[in-house]
């Protein structure tokens, strides 16, 4: 799993730990680290690159190993590319989340009216078939009775 981690060195020993800061999901969006979460690194010749207070990416794999880490630098200028020169800002974001939202809102009170217009449409047709029946049946007496009085005469 990749992670963006803040290099720290450990006063006493000299380790170089990462700060677990944010973790990559599945389908590409980052949730923050709530718990401080920290993992010493073993001893390599990779520490010497990891300046204090660096940021950087980190795959991570099972049992806390780490994998692989890069620079975050690179990263962190094509997010700033890609969202925050074109406008998209955490509020631009929180604007159209909030309209997609009174979007559903207004689109299930549309679908409540139109299925309410339906059965009202349905109970109607219902009551011009029983209607008809009724003009039926009553045809069918007032010939039944014209027939009756034809005979009688």
């Amino acid at each position: 799993m990749l992670y963006l981690a803040q290099v720290h060195k450990q006063d006493v020993s000299g380790n170089i730990c990462l700060q677990l800061l944010a973790c990559q999901n599945s389908d590409d969006t980052w949730a923050i680290v709530l718990a401080e979460n920290v993992l010493v690194l073993p001893p390599n010749n990779s520490q010497n690159v990891l300046n204090e207070g660096m940021l950087v990416l980190a795959d991570i794999g099972e049992k806390n190993l780490v994998l692989h880490i890069q620079t975050a630098t690179n990263w962190v200028l094509e997010l700033v590319e890609k969202y925050l020169t074109t406008g998209i800002t955490p509020e631009f974001l929180q604007q159209e989340s909030q309209k997609a939202e009174e979007w559903r809102q207004s689109l299930t009170l549309e679908s409540q009216k139109l299925s309410r217009r339906s059965l009202e449409v349905e109970a109607r047709r219902e009551q011009i078939q029983n209607l008809e029946a009724q003009l039926q049946q009553e045809k069918q007496l007032l010939k039944s009775t014209i027939a009756q009085l034809k005979t009688d005469q």
